[in-house]
């Protein structure tokens, strides 16, 4: 297997959002500062790239249909090795969450709980997306677990405000996940599931009546959200792929609304500056 390749079974140009993830998961539980996120992010870039090679894997034989350029049907590396892989990261993966947790002298029973919870969520939608009508759902909850492992890592509390932004996180990966089972087809079937994508942009207005700080992110976010969703617009111009990417890449804006919520400029700026490089990775290596 070429590195090409693995970077492409990885969807490594998505990783930035994962790294945000964390940052807001710290800032939201105020724990945000260099030790936790540069013990975390880590941790999740591992059970990320476990379920991307995973998702490979358990597609191949709908993928030699749809996408024969893909990796395994194209020949360019074996299904055994990329289930080897996906299995080791996620373990990999785990270790480094308890390893993180044990650093910063948490207990370590709920974030080992929350992250074997994140591998069968991984493993669960990689198994069955396909015809799961509910995968959508199934896919948020992988990020929301995200939120809420890293969030335990370093304290066993878990605050309002965090599981109230991993549910507006939530929201958002439902209508990107219903969009993103019509890609191989470049159609949208029903309309009305992508007004989950509104619901983040309602919190974050409320969010930002407490703290004016918020603004200028959420602005940023929701004319991304918005610019995204023209390549959904009936006709020819229609692509959604198009509109996936810049969706995926819209989870660091969000991140950077949850993040300037605490106050925390820098991290915020940090954040929102990882849309535009999501981007950017995204042209170079494939995100979906």
């Amino acid at each position: 297997m070429t590195p090409g390749v693995a970077l492409r079974l990885g969807r490594v140009s998505n990783l930035p959002t994962v790294w945000t993830n964390v940052f807001a998961a710290l800032a939201l539980s105020g724990s945000l500062g260099g030790w936790p996120a540069l013990a975390l992010a880590p941790s999740m870039t591992l059970y990320y790239l476990g379920g991307m090679y995973l998702n490979d894997a358990f597609d191949r034989h709908i993928d030699a249909v749809e996408r024969p350029q893909r990796p395994i049907p194209s020949g360019q590396v074996s299904a055994g090795l990329v289930f080897l892989l996906g299995f080791g990261w996620l373990v990999f993966g785990f270790a480094q969450l308890m390893r993180a947790a044990h650093g910063q002298g948490t207990p370590l029973l709920y974030p080992a709980l929350s992250g074997l919870a994140l591998v069968a969520c991984i493993v669960g939608y990689d198994l069955y997306h396909k015809q799961n009508p509910l995968s959508p759902v199934l896919m948020g909850m992988c990020r929301v677990l995200v939120y809420v492992s890293a969030a335990l890592a370093m304290h066993p509390q878990r605050s309002p405000g965090l599981l109230l932004g991993a549910g507006a996180l939530l929201c958002h990966l439902i209508g990107l996940s219903y969009a993103a089972k019509q890609e191989a087809y470049n159609r949208l079937t029903r309309v009305w599931p992508l007004g989950f994508l509104a619901a983040p942009a309602l919190y974050g207005a409320y969010l930002a009546l407490g703290q004016p700080l918020v603004w200028p992110f959420l602005a940023a976010f929701v004319l991304w959200i918005l610019f995204a969703l023209r390549f959904l617009r009936p006709g020819p111009q229609r692509s959604v792929p198009q509109a996936i990417v810049r969706l995926i890449a819209a989870i660091a804006l969000l991140d950077a609304v949850f993040i300037a919520a605490t106050g925390s400029l820098v991290w915020a700026l940090a954040a929102a500056a990882l849309a535009p490089l999501t981007r950017l990775f995204q042209r170079y290596i494939p995100g979906t």
